[in-house]
């Protein structure tokens, strides 16, 4: 009977030893665990570190802490000027109150994808073509503070959201196209124009100067006759300007 008293106690102290080892849990640094003990909720969350969970007693919910990157899955989307587009977007998102992620929302993970799938549609739908492709910054800012209010109950704080890509119909990438190609021809005729305009501009000064200046038209024919002399011409027919002659006469003259 001694024997077997003593096999029993040990047989319970092996069993009480092992469940005292199934209670051991570790929560990482970068984790918090919620505590119910018999349903109702420890008031604060516990962890990093060593902790005793005594099942079935109590029961450990752990929650990350660390941001939280989701793709937001493709959208069709009709803009305000009745463009149809699909839109993707990438979210950040981390847990600032365990307590609240656990009691307000059943899966705050699943539940954030949703809401900002909703909101991508709601808010680019309010927005033109123009807009989503040169205002990124502005829209990204208005999703972000859109899906942080609602999520904000839930103990969730969204840090970024960023949309990814816009996927144009093929008509719509075929007229921007041209728009593009049109924009670049008006920029060529523009500064094309402005050069006529410079160079015109600069002849007229320069017609100016050698009208108040008849010696330099003088020195300009002989500065062409002179290009014209290095080509390789076999026979090169000049006129020569009146006041040149003139001037030659008068040099006679004086002689």
């Amino acid at each position: 009977m001694v024997i077997n008293a003593l096999g029993a106690t040990g047989i319970f102290v092996v069993l009480v030893v092992l469940y005292f080892l199934s209670c051991i849990r570790i929560v990482f640094e970068y984790e918090r665990g919620v505590v119910f003990r018999l349903g109702r909720v420890l008031p604060q969350p516990k962890g990093p570190g060593f902790m005793l969970i005594f099942w079935p007693v109590d029961r450990l919910v752990r929650v990350s802490l660390r941001t939280i990157v989701r793709d937001v899955p493709s959208q069709d989307v009709i803009t305000r000027d009745n463009v149809s587009v699909k839109v993707n977007a990438v979210v950040y998102y981390r847990v600032m109150d365990p307590l609240k992620s656990v009691l307000e929302v059943e899966d705050f993970h699943f539940a954030t994808s949703e809401l900002s799938q909703t909101t991508l549609r709601s808010i680019l739908g309010q927005a033109e073509l123009d807009e989503l492709l040169a205002e990124r910054e502005r829209i990204n800012r208005r999703l972000r503070e859109v899906i942080d209010q609602q999520t904000d109950p839930w103990g969730i704080k969204v840090s970024a959201v960023e949309v990814k890509h816009v996927d144009l119909p093929q008509d719509m990438q075929r007229a921007m196209a041209r728009q593009a190609e049109a924009e670049r021809e008006k920029r060529a005729k523009i500064i094309h124009a402005e050069g006529e305009l410079i160079a015109s501009e600069k002849l007229a000064q320069a017609a100016a100067v050698l009208d108040r200046e008849p010696a330099a038209m003088t020195l300009r024919y002989l500065q062409t006759l002179t290009e014209i002399a290095a080509e390789q011409n076999s026979t090169i027919v000049f006129p020569l300007p009146l006041e040149l002659m003139q001037m030659l006469r008068a040099d006679r003259t004086r002689s």
